[in-house]
């Protein structure tokens, strides 16, 4: 798509379009706040696996759209703008000369499948499509930069990590001390951050880029968006949600399996999803075994007329037997806690959650125990979280780390920084760092995606009556 105004440096401009005007948002560039930076031609020009065709560089003109449907019978706003983003790839020229890169990658947070392919998939495109020497890994998280020394990578070495689950460079929460960690920044000599990790990570990456802006350093900084729980807003969908749902199919397929074979059995399955329900609702329209799906977007309640309690009695009156999917933060604030439990805070400052699925468990056995005190009940609780978390990526989430991986690099060669990789609407785009860290994706329980779980599972609404 053409952009109307003709310079390319001018990152926030409007086009002419049918559904109203197009607004590009602005991506960062090291140009913003260095007057030096000199442009080279880019590398691939020259390697040998590589025929750059027409096509094949990226312009800055060239942009995503936020939004890809509309209702043609509404007259659009013509006030209002689109958002789109600049599209992911090549630039014809780079500001980094590879030989002078000191790159450095980090992992955050908790473990989800596809982290050791992303480590490799950015040490290989590093060295074989730039050629690029210095690649360093980050133990520990964020608190790895100032407390350990760091590791030198290769090809060699993370050739095969792409099969195993985890990662090689060791993972934690905390640990975030902003002066330490631009200050080892500095002294290690690095010019490019390829930080991997969650919303708090990302929030963390908004700081460093603010931070190396402010002492005007000539560091590329981008984030990867590493969630299991899909709960990082405008890219589709984050690394390792897909190999998660496969997984958690797997649980749930044994957990119907236990309740089918019990007298008036209940399988209980819990999945990851603090403050987001994608796993539990993409698991239960694809295993199609779920009788009921509990998700943090939307509340429930036990007792009384159209609760879970009731439901259930129904249901294992007609089926024998029913399976109940929970994502671990729906509920919470039915569970009791002590004083000590509601000021409980993890590492990274988050709310300590409790065990949902063992306080659903107990509450079962109680309830049937009152209504039903002369007849058999089973509840077998499945809890394949840590499961989950540490399996290798399938192929498609392979793939997905892969192509976002070598976009980062293309966009960080190229000069960009305080930006996040990813797809939207399934074009690879740069997303500036701030919106990705400040933007939720929860499950609109108004959309079509909750609709088909209800009418899947026939669950009532829990609307108390």
């Amino acid at each position: 798509m053409a952009i109307s105004s003709p310079e390319s440096t001018d990152l926030a401009n409007t086009v002419s379009a049918p559904a109203g005007s197009v607004e590009l948002q602005r991506l960062p560039h090291l140009t913003d706040y260095l007057s030096n930076i000199e442009t080279r031609p880019n590398p691939l020009q020259s390697n040998p696996y590589y025929h750059p065709s027409h096509g094949f560089y990226i312009s800055d003109s060239d942009v995503v759209f936020r939004r890809i449907t509309f209702d043609l019978a509404q007259t659009p706003n013509s006030g209002s703008k689109q958002p789109s983003y600049h599209r992911a790839g090549p630039r014809k020229e780079v500001v980094f000369d590879p030989t002078g890169v000191r790159a450095a990658i980090v992992t955050c947070g908790g473990l989800c499948p596809g982290m050791n392919t992303v480590i490799r998939e950015l040490v290989i495109g590093l060295w074989q499509l730039y050629g690029v020497r210095q690649i360093f890994g980050v133990g520990a998280g964020y608190r790895g930069f100032y407390s350990r020394d760091p590791v030198e990578l290769n090809p060699k070495l993370v050739h095969n990590l792409h099969k195993k689950g985890g990662t090689i460079l060791e993972t934690s929460r905390g640990g975030f001390d902003l002066g330490k960690i631009v200050d080892a920044i500095e002294r290690h000599g690095y010019n490019q951050l390829y930080i991997i990790g969650g919303d708090g990570t990302m929030r963390g990456a908004v700081k460093i880029f603010n931070e190396i802006r402010r002492r005007k350093l000539n560091i590329g900084v981008t984030g990867i968006p590493k969630t299991v729980d899909n709960d990082i807003g405008i890219i589709d969908r984050s690394f390792g949600f897909q190999t998660a749902v496969e997984m958690a199919q797997q649980a749930i397929a044994a957990g119907h399996v236990e309740a089918e074979s019990g007298v008036n059995g209940i399988g209980l399955v819990k999945l990851m999803g603090r403050s987001t329900g994608h796993i539990a609702l993409h698991a239960t329209l694809s295993s199609r075994d779920v009788d009921c799906c509990l998700i943090p977007e939307t509340p429930f309640f036990l007792e009384g007329k159209g609760g879970l309690l009731e439901f259930l009695e129904n249901r294992i009156k007609e089926n024998g037997h029913a399976v109940v999917v929970v994502a671990e933060g729906a509920g919470q604030d039915l569970i009791p806690r002590t004083e000590a439990q509601k000021e409980e805070r993890d590492e990274s400052g988050n709310p300590v959650f409790l065990d949902v699925g063992s306080w659903l468990k107990s509450e079962f056995r109680s309830w049937w125990s009152r209504s039903h005190p002369n007849e058999l009940f089973t509840v077998k609780y499945i809890d394949p979280t840590y499961m989950i978390r540490a399996v290798p990526a399938n192929a498609v989430d392979n793939m997905y780390c892969t192509l976002v991986a070598h976009s980062a690099i293309h966009g960080v060669m190229a000069g960009y920084t305080g930006f996040v990789s990813g797809p939207v609407n399934g074009i690879y785009a740069y997303i500036p760092l701030v919106e990705v860290a400040e933007t939720k994706n929860e499950v609109n329980v108004k959309d079509h995606k909750w609709a088909w779980v209800r009418s899947v599972t026939n669950q009532p609404d829990f609307i108390r009556l």
